[in-house]
């Protein structure tokens, strides 16, 4: 099977709302295109032949009559957590490896074909792979939520969580759908975040490397849909 892409856009985006007519975040418009649809036809050129997407009830409601890619498969679920959210879409995949994102990270078409292409060559099964997975990574800008990666010479991640270093995650992922094996042990663990999750897998010995990239974007407030379409427009 191909490369599957899935999105995790669950979430109410709270501050992005108070100022964008008080829609859900997947929904908010960047450059004329509502995120969701931006993220999913993104993943599409980046080399997925499918995409699926968790998104809430609300979201559900208010789409209605928004036109979306025949490839992309709707996963509707009030889910409790981001971890929940990605559990929710892992249900959907068959095994092997999926491109992951949040949808409120962007980033030149261009750079995220990169990072899927230098992803696959350097996680299992390519030939010579040292990762089990690869996570994007940019330097810190000071982000105030930011999940911090401590990483060796080689780009593989020892620790994530909130310590500062000078990489923190972008909100792109190329995972094997194997973690979600680990799903029951997070569960009991009570983890709260898809970014626990993440750092537990860390330190169940799970190999995930680092691969910088350019231009990233989290858009959570007016300012970042502004910044988005500028730095968009200027790498095109």
């Amino acid at each position: 099977m191909g490369l599957q892409g899935a999105i995790i856009a669950a979430g109410r985006g709270e501050r992005l709302r108070r100022t964008a007519g008080d829609l859900p975040k997947p929904l908010v418009e960047l450059a004329g295109e509502a995120l969701l649809v931006r993220q999913t036809r993104a993943m599409l050129r980046a080399g997925a032949q499918s995409v699926v997407a968790v998104i809430n009830s609300e979201t559900a409601r208010r789409a209605a009559g928004i036109a979306m890619p025949p490839e992309l498969r709707l996963i509707v679920r009030d889910t409790e957590s981001s971890m929940e959210s990605l559990f929710a879409v892992g249900e959907q995949l068959a095994p092997g490896r999926f491109l992951l994102a949040t949808v409120d990270s962007v980033m030149p078409q261009a750079e995220l074909a990169r990072f899927t292409r230098d992803a696959l060559a350097a996680s299992r099964p390519a030939p010579d792979a040292d990762f089990d997975g690869v996570l994007g990574v940019v330097r810190w800008r000071g982000d105030k939520r930011a999940l911090f990666a401590d990483v060796t010479k080689g780009g593989l991640i020892t620790a994530l969580g909130d310590r500062q270093t000078p990489l923190v995650t972008a909100g792109v992922y190329l995972l094997p759908t194997s973690i979600f094996e680990f799903a029951a042990r997070a569960r009991e663990r009570r983890l709260a975040a898809m970014r626990l999750f993440l750092a537990m897998l860390v330190d169940e010995g799970i190999r995930l490397g680092v691969l910088e990239v350019r231009g990233a974007i989290d858009i959570d407030e007016a300012s970042d849909l502004e910044a988005a379409v500028k730095e968009l427009g200027d790498r095109r």
